[in-house]
């Protein structure tokens, strides 16, 4: 099986591939068989720019690989508000030159998407499945909608992933961010009016991998299971690093007055995987169980 991967340089993209070159998930267990002695091409924007639409053709018919897993993606949100033109390359027009590509070859894609589809408002306290309508607030939800959109309509073999709150080994994250700021000051203010999902890059890539080796298709929602705020989430980082710097909630508003420039995000984006436990399986682990996992094999870089 040959596995194209783009964005591979980001915290996802390199879960993925340290586990195609274990051959094993965050658990231990054995990745599908159809996965063993697999070939991965891996590309990140200065290999292979997926908003230039001939470049991706030309990259994927050359290649002719079996799926394409896109980790590729435009993620600070505040930076999507600020620069809405790099915000459709990235989230909109990239999807799109892949599915494209992935229809002309034949190929399964395997399109990563976000909570921030939704506007935070539906159906409040409880988990939004996969049959919740989006309504994304921001440039960076309304880019990544965007994209799920063009992927559905110009691939016919898709399975779209919204994951949220990712955090992983490589580049820049919450948790990283939260112990930095806790070393050095007595106390950090976080928003406590913002739920979701925390999710470790880990357990969402063994669940990419696993909708590559059924060649599954459709909409997903691939999260750590429970909800809590961004406050709750950043009190368990300090604790688990052994952090005396105290949590202290806020409200948006009140961050949003201290942080103009600061994008709206959604109050409520907890996701439920139930398309994944009526498939393939939901194994994502309880957040609080994949953080402290996490912080077990973390290096400190």
């Amino acid at each position: 099986m040959k596995i194209l991967i783009t964005g591979s340089h980001g915290q996802l993209g390199q879960e993925v591939m340290a586990q195609l070159a274990a051959e094993a998930g965050p658990f231990g267990t054995p990745l599908p068989e159809r996965l063993h002695h697999a070939t991965v091409l891996a590309v990140d924007v200065e290999d292979l720019d997926i908003a230039d639409r001939e470049a991706a053709m030309a990259y994927v018919r050359r290649h002719q690989p079996d799926t394409v897993i896109n980790c590729a993606a435009y993620t600070n949100v505040d930076g999507c508000e600020a620069d809405p033109d790099a915000a459709y390359r990235a989230n909109a027009l990239g999807p799109r030159n892949l599915a494209l590509a992935c229809e002309e070859v034949g190929a399964q894609l395997i399109h990563v998407s976000t909570d921030y589809v939704f506007s935070g408002t539906e159906n409040g306290g409880v988990p939004l499945d996969e049959a919740a309508m989006p309504g994304p607030v921001s440039a960076y939800g309304r880019t990544k909608w965007l994209g799920e959109q063009y992927v559905q309509q110009f691939c016919r073999r898709w399975a779209i992933v919204r994951t949220a709150w990712l955090y992983g080994y490589k580049g820049k994250n919450f948790v990283k961010t939260m112990v930095r700021l806790g070393g050095t000051q007595g106390s950090v203010a976080v928003v406590d009016d913002q739920r979701g999902n925390p999710t470790n890059a880990a357990d969402l890539a063994w669940h990419l991998l696993k909708l590559a080796a059924g060649r599954e298709c459709g909409l997903y929602h691939c999260t750590g299971n429970g909800v809590c705020s961004w406050a709750e989430f950043a009190a368990e980082i300090m604790r688990l690093a052994g952090l005396g710097c105290t949590v202290t909630p806020c409200t948006s508003a009140e961050y949003a007055a201290l942080h103009p420039q600061t994008a709206k995000r959604p109050a409520w984006s907890a996701l439920e995987n139930r398309a994944l436990r009526c498939t393939v399986g939901d194994e994502m682990r309880d957040w609080k169980t994949a953080l402290a996992d996490y912080f077990e094999h973390w290096d400190g870089e």
